[in-house]
Formats: C-alpha cells, sequence, structure tokens
C-alpha cells in the first residue's frame, strides 16, 4: 500500500511550520506561547494578506459578528432603496443542506464554458469575502467592489436605523450592485442559513427561473445518503425534524421555477415533492430525469458519464473525488440545462466536458502536500464528513491516516463528526477553530477522548503545530511512506491550513 492518492494531479506545497507551540495528549496541561501563526486574516479571511477596497473592508469588519434577522427585512428594504438591481438579471438558485459551493462551482465552470458571462455569491466564508463574488469565472476585481460599496454606502443610515447589517447582508448587497454594474448575464447564488456564513433565504429576492436543491438532511447518519456507505459506523440516528428542514428550502420552490432535486432521503424527498405540488413548481428528479449512469476513479479525479435532461454525456472528467461530486456535477449540468434551453436539448459535449473539466477543487479532497500527503476538505457536518470518508476510501490508499479537527457547533455535532470519522484515522489532533461558533478546544478534546479513546488524541491549539504533530504522528505510524493527513471540520481552520500550506 501507498500513501499515493490513485488519482494525483494536486499541487504540492511546502511542509508546516517548525515552530513548537502549546501541546498536550487528551486531558493532560499544555503551555502555550503568544503567536500570531495560523490566525486568520482580514475579515476572517484564509489568506492574510487579502485587504481589499477600505470602504468595504471597514464597513465589514465592523458588522462581522452580527447575526442577520430573521426574513432579511433590512436586506430588502435597502435593495428596494437601490432599485431593485437583484431583478436586472435571472438567477440560478442553489440550496440545500450539503453540496451547494460544489455544485455552484459545476455550473459556473459549465456556463464559463459557453462564453456566458455569469456572476456568482457564493457562501463559504473560509476564502475570504471577495473569494464569494466572482464575475465571468474570475475573482471580483477590488476596484469593482469598491465601486461598488461606494454605490450603496449613503443608504446604509437608511435602513440600520434600529441595529446593523450582518457582514453577510452587506456583502449580499455589494454583490448584487456589482454585478448590475458589471453587467451580467446571470448570477449562480448559493441560498440558505441566516447564522454567520450563510446568506439567508435569498430565493424570494431573486427572479430564478430554476433552482437546484442538494440533498436536504433529515437524520446525521450515511443513511441519508444516496450511495451504499459499507462500512461506516452504525450508530443510531439523530433525526431532526424534517419539515424544518425542508422549510430552509424556503421560497425556492414556488410556481415559476424548474425545480431541479438532487437525490434525496425517502422522508426529504416525500416532504420536497409535496411541497412543489403545492406550489405547482416543475421537478427535475435526480434518479428520474437525469443522474449518474457510470463512474470510475482516474488519474486527478474520476470519469463520469451523466443521463441530462437532453441528452446523455458520455466520458466526462471531473477533477473532484467522491461519488458525492459526481452526483453534485449531475445535479449542474441539469441546471444549467433547464435554464438554457428548459432541458429539451442536449447541449454541446465537447464544451461540457471543457466546462466539467475546469471545476474549481479547492477545499474538496484537495491534496496540498506530498510526503507525507496531507488533504484539506470542507466537512462540517456529519452528512458531508460521510462522503468524504467514503471518497477517502475510494481515492487513496494510506498505511496511517491522522485527523485535523476543529468544529463550528456545539459537543452534540462533534461527537457525531467524530463518529463517522473515527474508523478512518489512527489518531486526531484537535485544534482551535478561533471562530464565534467554534467549539472550544478542550470540550473538543474530551469528545474526542471519548469517541477514539485519550491514547488515540492530542490537542495542539495552534493550527500550524497542529500539522506538525499530525505530520510527525502519521510517519510514525508508516515507515514506508504510506502516511497522510485530513484536515477537515471548520470551515475557517481548513482556509487557514490552505493558507499555511501553500504559503
Amino acid at each position: 500500500m501507498t500513501g499515493a492518492a490513485a488519482n494525483a494531479g494536486p499541487t504540492p506545497g511546502p511542509s508546516p511550520g517548525q515552530q513548537s507551540g502549546s501541546r498536550s495528549s487528551a486531558g493532560g496541561a499544555s503551555t502555550s506561547r503568544p503567536s500570531a501563526a495560523g490566525a486568520a486574516g482580514p475579515l476572517g479571511s484564509a489568506d492574510g494578506a487579502w485587504t481589499g477596497p477600505a470602504g468595504f473592508t471597514a464597513a465589514y469588519a465592523q458588522r462581522a459578528a452580527v447575526v442577520p434577522k430573521s426574513g432579511l427585512t433590512r436586506l430588502r428594504r435597502l435593495l428596494d432603496l437601490l432599485g431593485q438591481p437583484q431583478r436586472a438579471f435571472p438567477s440560478i438558485v442553489v440550496t440545500g443542506s450539503v453540496g451547494k459551493s460544489s455544485t455552484v462551482a459545476a455550473i459556473i465552470a459549465l456556463l464559463d464554458g459557453f462564453g456566458i458571462r455569469a456572476g456568482s455569491l457564493r457562501a463559504p466564508t473560509w476564502l475570504g469575502p471577495a473569494a464569494q463574488i466572482s464575475v465571468a469565472g474570475g475573482e471580483i476585481p477590488a476596484d469593482a467592489l469598491g465601486r461598488a460599496y461606494d454605490d450603496i454606502a449613503p443608504y446604509l443610515p437608511l435602513v440600520e436605523d434600529d441595529g446593523p447589517l450582518g457582514a453577510t447582508e452587506l456583502l449580499v448587497a455589494v454583490a448584487v450592485a456589482a454585478f448590475a454594474d458589471a453587467p451580467v448575464d446571470l448570477v449562480v447564488v448559493e441560498s440558505g442559513g441566516n447564522a454567520l456564513g450563510g446568506f439567508g433565504d435569498l430565493a424570494d429576492l431573486l427572479d430564478a427561473p430554476v433552482t437546484a436543491v442538494t440533498p436536504v438532511a433529515t437524520s446525521w447518519s450515511g443513511q441519508d445518503w444516496p450511495e451504499d456507505l459499507d462500512g461506516l459506523p452504525a450508530t443510531a440516528d439523530a433525526p431532526v425534524d424534517t419539515a424544518a428542514d425542508v422549510t430552509s428550502v424556503g421560497t425556492a420552490i414556488r410556481a415559476d421555477t424548474l425545480i431541479v432535486l438532487a437525490q434525496q432521503s425517502l422522508p426529504a424527498a416525500r416532504a420536497l415533492l409535496g411541497q412543489a405540488a403545492l406550489a405547482g413548481a416543475t421537478v427535475a428528479r435526480e434518479g428520474m430525469e437525469f443522474g449518474v449512469l457510470s463512474r470510475r476513479v482516474a488519474v486527478g479525479g474520476q470519469m463520469i458519464t451523466l443521463k441530462g435532461l437532453g441528452g446523455t454525456y458520455e466520458e466526462l472528467f471531473l477533477p473532484l473525488h467522491g461519488a458525492h461530486q459526481a452526483h453534485d456535477a449531475a445535479v449542474a449540468l441539469a441546471a444549467v440545462e433547464a435554464f438554457l434551453g428548459g432541458g429539451q436539448n442536449q447541449l454541446d459535449l465537447d464544451v461540457v466536458r471543457v466546462g466539467l473539466a475546469a471545476v474549481d477543487g479547492r477545499g474538496r479532497l484537495e491534496v496540498v502536500r506530498r510526503s507525507p500527503t496531507i488533504i484539506l476538505d470542507v466537512a462540517d457536518s456529519p452528512l458531508a464528513v460521510t462522503a468524504v470518508v467514503q471518497a477517502l476510501r475510494e481515492a487513496f490508499t494510506f498505511d496511517s491516516l491522522v485527523g485535523v479537527v476543529a468544529v463550528d457547533g456545539d459537543e452534540a455535532l462533534a461527537a457525531r463528526i467524530l463518529a463517522v470519522l473515527e474508523p478512518a484515522l489512527a489518531a486526531v489532533v484537535v485544534t482551535s477553530a478561533a471562530t464565534p461558533a467554534a467549539l472550544p478546544v478542550d470540550d473538543l478534546a474530551a469528545v474526542a477522548a471519548g469517541v477514539f479513546g485519550a491514547e488515540r488524541v492530542e490537542v495542539t491549539p495552534r493550527l500550524d503545530d497542529a500539522l506538525d504533530d499530525a505530520v510527525r504522528l502519521a510517519e510514525q505510524e508508516s515507515e514506508l511512506g504510506g502516511a497522510g493527513v485530513l484536515v477537515t471540520g471548520s470551515a475557517p481552520v481548513v482556509g487557514r491550513a490552505r493558507a499555511l500550506l501553500r504559503s
């Protein structure tokens, strides 16, 4: 067995910093020394070098800890004052519990292949706010971001009389203004979540003829995922309110929208199809009208054959690992087919091949270093981690795999994430997420000790030191070079690790 991926192709980065810092075993004492290494950059960016236009940077930072109020009432008022610029272009909305960002990335890559000038608004903050907004397939230029902020700044006092907008609301308004000014042919929007890092339910604000609904979680166990997950821990489900999860899809399901529905668990499928029937929406279902016909591991990703709404697309290279990414690509292709012609005709196969081969793979089982192999994946829910574990088993062979994990959430969420990871990891190094939503590292260590056993847990609050410790542990367990490190859980931690390892 070797530690190399069965499908190579990443760009290796340098080793983590060699400084020593605060470390302990689970339950042990630790000492620390002050340092800024590995800290988040401006505006929570993973890359401390990004500063952005001064006015927007300051306004965003002032609102960074504000959680938007339910319903986004003030954002709606602001857009009304601006003349509803979000109505200047059609939109494709992507909503659901997992897979939204990957689906948006695939949609953007496909549209770019067809020469369509698209904007996108993506929720994950781990690459920094500027990277959440793209125009024509690239990060929005700083001067365009600055002009858009200057356009809306005079109106902010008119809508903030009862408190400031959240940073995410401000980002949405700036993005919309920038898209209208660009201009763009359409915008792809990741919708959902009112907490920090989520944009809330944006669908009702937009002219969206197509909505893609990715898998909606109704329990945390692997049974929610459409693929067979043999070998994962048979831990009891922790079901949540299916109606509440479906409601989180919000106004995205409506009569004037074609709904591209990813394969769902049975409870979610029943609820979503029922909501679509009540709204009078047209639905295209994965596994019926479109889907994944075949897939196989390839160098640097996988080869897939997709059934689209308008035809069959054979031998498509997708530079991402795992069955879940193939399903996300199928949803993205169907959404693009629906937007470009209602799904009535097959798209140009060569253009589709070029588009999917260019999908952004950052933070999706991304290999950033060799010897040992270090892999990054933004998987912050049990359902997402389940898909990652399956993809790891399919695409990589390790003698020893060590995790670096931080969690944004409570002990219950951490326990569920760690329970899925435990069979795949020889050991785990828990570290600090350093975000308002982060589970304190000592609490995470206690949970990890209960799942892994204290002897398989190390506690290293500083991220650069945590990476060093994980490399050391992996190499100790594998003398023949078959060692690997997986950095996962908290999105900001994955972003910071990427900045450290690729700097």
